[in-house]
């Protein structure tokens, strides 16, 4: 067992920790925090995949930008920030076992589909193709993404403004 497998466990405990937490806390500002750590998480990943332009891009566009976002947006709109007891609504075993059984339907799936094969990384795809692909074909979604952020923060404001 290499480091690089040891080193996708440890990321992959941690994600997993932290994605339970995110579902199970009852305090919206620390579902928020531990999302951070479930989006660090998947950088992490991309980094041992050998893609450290995604990592870097994960990192400033989900940790950064839209963790910001939902905390803005968590503050604006006056969410109560202690443990409250009517977000519970007693579901918790129902959704454990749907829950368990998607996974197990995931794990069947992916070990049929893939049995004995490795994945092999052995052209990585520089940064200068992935720019070239954002920026010639992709430019027109990149933009309407970049507006639709814009307007989630404006609107987050005007709402905001609108309690005073």
């Amino acid at each position: 067992m290499g480091p690089q497998n040891v080193a996708f466990g440890i990321i992959a405990a941690a994600m997993i920790v932290g994605a339970i937490r995110v579902v199970t806390t009852k305090v919206v500002v620390h579902a928020a925090l531990y999302l951070v750590v479930v989006l660090a998480g998947a950088a992490g990943l991309y980094v041992l995949l050998a893609a450290e332009f995604v990592a870097w891009a994960q990192v400033l566009i989900y940790v950064g930008a839209i963790l910001v976002l939902l905390l803005f947006g968590i503050m604006l709109t006056r969410a109560p920030l202690h443990p409250s007891s009517e977000l519970d609504n007693d579901q918790r075993w129902p959704a454990l076992v749907v829950s368990l059984g998607i996974a197990g339907l995931l794990i069947a799936m992916l070990a049929d589909a893939f049995q004995d094969d490795k994945v092999r990384i052995t052209n990585a795809t520089g940064t200068g193709e992935i720019a070239d692909s954002i920026f010639n074909q992709f430019v027109v979604p990149f933009e309407v993404v970049s507006i639709l952020l814009l307007g989630a923060l404006v609107g987050a404001v005007v709402l905001a403004r609108r309690d005073d």
